[in-house]
């Protein structure tokens, strides 16, 4: 089963000082935490904020390639957790064919919101982030759960590079 999610914001880990994307349940209250890449947080950030660049960035690129060839992106799914490595699959269709597309989260979600398509997390990854922790995580995690839970907009504020 998927879970509807919308990206809540992006913010920085203060312990890794690496990127984090903030996906929320839009029927509930469940979070889930991706840790991304500088790049591509730039790029999920960029759309957020609808900043426009001189030249079209990858994830602009792919949409108008997509366009050209009349394909349309139906939805991203993150599907699997793997290793602490999120998995994600992007569902296009083409002529009335459904068409799967291995990616990145982090590539997955910036096209999503360039093509303003739906964003699924399968309920097993949220099961697995969840069960995935060691007992002595547990504690740590949970905190840093009802910590993103309870984040507001000004605790988000603007993602800057």
């Amino acid at each position: 089963m998927e879970v509807e999610m919308k990206i809540r914001g992006l913010m920085m880990d203060p312990v890794t000082n690496m990127p984090i994307v903030i996906l929320k349940d839009i029927n509930g209250n469940t979070v889930l935490p991706i840790w991304v890449g500088i790049y591509e947080a730039n790029a999920i950030a960029l759309e957020i904020e609808k900043v426009s660049t001189p030249r079209p960035m990858t994830h602009d690129l792919i949409k108008t390639v997509l366009m050209g060839l009349e394909a349309e992106v139906r939805k991203v799914v993150v599907s699997e957790l793997k290793d602490d490595t999120f998995y994600a699959l992007i569902w296009l269709e083409k002529d009335g064919e459904l068409i799967t597309v291995d990616s990145r989260p982090s590539d997955a979600l910036a096209l999503a919101l360039r093509t303003d398509c739906p964003i699924y997390v399968e309920d097993a990854v949220l099961k697995s982030s969840k069960s995935a922790n060691t007992i002595a995580d547990r504690v740590s995690n949970e905190e840093l759960r009802r910590w993103l839970e309870n984040l507001n907009d000004e605790d988000l504020g603007r993602y800057k590079m």
